[in-house]
């Protein structure tokens, strides 16, 4: 597996030369092997692992020197045709081209092994930690942070691999014999660190402080997604309602915040930069990733993030069009949503695909001279634009700076966990235990905030959750790994994803070679080959290992 990350190392040298006095011993030197946890030991150092590994999280989400790795979680699906591909996403539609050498794969591994590690790191020293200086509480307090990120890491390691190695100790030395646990050790491992991650979190309406930091909700809600994965949808439902039932969040269904005298909908407000967060009015937040302009603030951001130009329209490349405030800013339309998503999802009405939500229609808005005759005009939806350029849009992801009209990066903050998943996470649990009626009723509160028409209990499927999933989730959920932990990803793609007649998609934009075993990702060749003293298995339909 991977060694400690870069940054672990970093945050232990910083420790390992802190000293208290001026004498010559510090010059005496000691050796420490880069594996070692045995210079963290007090609230400072626990505290600098702890917000690293939120660091380490947002680099999934920030990452921009591969600009299509968010469209590996989307391209290839039942939602999206990629229309710019950068290259990294390409094996992800055209599946025959999917190997155990896979960069995102690889990188996928080497992301959530890197959490797990630091974890680890973490884990063992505060179990070990026999200082008077931090009470019980706060250790068990930083040991839950730890394990939460731990089984976050494991749930999605099993997502995309299925069994994959345990590893729960911190790792002191090189090894080269690790060998893949079966997933129900996997399984068994992420509910031991769930149960004590809810039991000896914080209550956020006890300790508004922990507003940027997971506490119990965030780990009951992640318990639920693990209970629906391994197939436990009566405990799903359980942790669903424990969130649901709480109180502590409520769906929002009034307008407020940055833009509140403003044309537009409640449910659009939730998605403007300065509204995100619980302090910034945003009930229905669980869990929010901040995230800040560098320029703004030193260390707010681990990247660039690309959600806007991957999501956004080109419609900058229109003559006659400039990058607009109202419109996300300016995009580049690496994905556009399928045909399905625009014309067939959504009931007349429903809040979610209103203009605030999925914009549709443009302007010319350009007020320069030369673009007079046509200034205030639609702009005709026609061509290869419906494609790449004026193509319809979610605006979960418009973000404008006027210093920054380029806008390589996208400074909002990522909306990991909120209150509407959770009543999709209870109807899905409800429809596994054959609970129709149950499962309408909960849809109906979505619905009813959207105002969407009414379900029954004849509705209710697996497939109409995915579906209410795309309506509520849209831009936010990581379609792939839901997907993926439904089993859903063969037959939804299949069906949803196709060539619309009226709009001839090329041929490299069409879902090609997708078969079964693709519901896993291939466990990374260069893993198995540098497990040179044991058989690290691949997965089933990949060859080349």
């Amino acid at each position: 597996m991977k060694n400690i990350s870069k940054l672990t190392l970093i945050l232990l040298s910083l420790n390992i030369f802190i000293f208290s006095s001026c004498g010559d011993d510090f010059l005496e030197e000691e050796i420490r092997s880069d594996f070692t946890p045995e210079t963290l030991n007090d609230e400072l150092g626990y505290q600098a692992q702890l917000v690293g590994l939120y660091q380490m999280l947002s680099t999934f989400y920030t990452r921009s020197g591969q600009q299509g790795w968010l469209s590996v979680w989307q391209a290839g699906t039942d939602i999206v045709w990629p229309t710019a591909p950068q290259g990294v996403e390409v094996p992800y539609y055209k599946y025959n081209q999917l190997t155990t050498d896979d960069s995102a794969a690889y990188q996928s591994w080497e992301l959530w092994y890197n959490m797990v590690e630091n974890t680890n790191s973490i884990i063992a020293s505060i179990e070990a930690n026999t200082s008077e200086e931090l009470s019980q509480e706060e250790k068990d307090a930083i040991n839950a942070e730890a394990r939460f990120f731990r089984a976050y890491a494991y749930n999605n390691l099993a997502t995309l691999f299925g069994g994959v190695p345990l590893i729960t100790e911190p790792v002191t030395e090189a090894r080269f014999d690790y060998t893949r646990n079966s997933l129900e050790e996997i399984n068994a491992q992420i509910e031991t660190d769930l149960q004590y991650a809810t039991a000896n979190l914080a209550d956020p309406t006890n300790a508004p402080q922990f507003e940027a930091r997971v506490h119990k909700y965030v780990a009951h809600q992640l318990l639920a997604e693990f209970y629906l994965r391994s197939g436990q949808p009566d405990l799903a439902e359980d942790q669903a309602d424990i969130i649901i039932n709480s109180n502590a969040f409520q769906l929002v269904t009034e307008r407020y915040g940055v833009k509140a005298g403003e044309e537009g909908d409640p449910f659009s407000d939730m998605f403007f930069k300065g509204n995100q967060r619980r302090s910034q009015g945003n009930t229905e937040a669980i869990w929010v990733l901040e995230n800040e302009n560098p320029a703004d603030v030193r260390g707010g951001s681990s990247g660039s993030p690309q959600q806007r130009r991957i999501w956004g329209a080109g419609y900058h490349n229109v003559n006659g069009m400039i990058p607009a405030d109202s419109l996300g800013g300016r995009g580049i339309a690496r994905i556009r949503l399928n045909n399905w998503v625009i014309y067939d999802l959504y009931d007349e009405g429903d809040m979610r695909n209103s203009k605030h939500n999925i914009h549709k229609r443009f302007r010319y808005n350009n007020p320069d001279p030369n673009f007079s005759d046509i200034y205030g005009e639609l702009v005709p939806y026609e061509g290869i634009d419906t494609l790449a350029r004026i193509q319809p849009y979610s605006l979960k992801w418009g973000h404008f700076d006027p210093a920054d009209v380029f806008g390589f990066g996208m400074w909002k903050d990522f909306m990991i966990m909120r209150l509407g998943e959770t009543y999709l996470l209870k109807a899905e649990a409800q429809v596994a235990q054959n609970n129709p009626g149950g499962a309408a009723t909960t849809i109906n509160v979505l619905r009813t905030r959207a105002n969407a028409p009414q379900v029954t209990a004849g509705d209710m499927s697996l497939d109409f959750i995915l579906d209410e999933r795309v309506r509520e989730l849209l831009a936010e959920e990581n379609r792939r790994m839901t997907l993926m932990r439904t089993k859903m990803l063969v037959e939804r793609a299949t069906r949803l994803n196709i060539q619309d007649e009226g709009i001839p998609l090329p041929q490299t934009m069409r879902i090609e070679g997708l078969q079964e075993f693709h519901e896993l990702f291939p466990i990374p060749l260069r893993e198995i080959q540098l497990n040179k003293e044991a058989e690290l298995t691949q997965n089933p339909g990949y060859t080349g290992s």
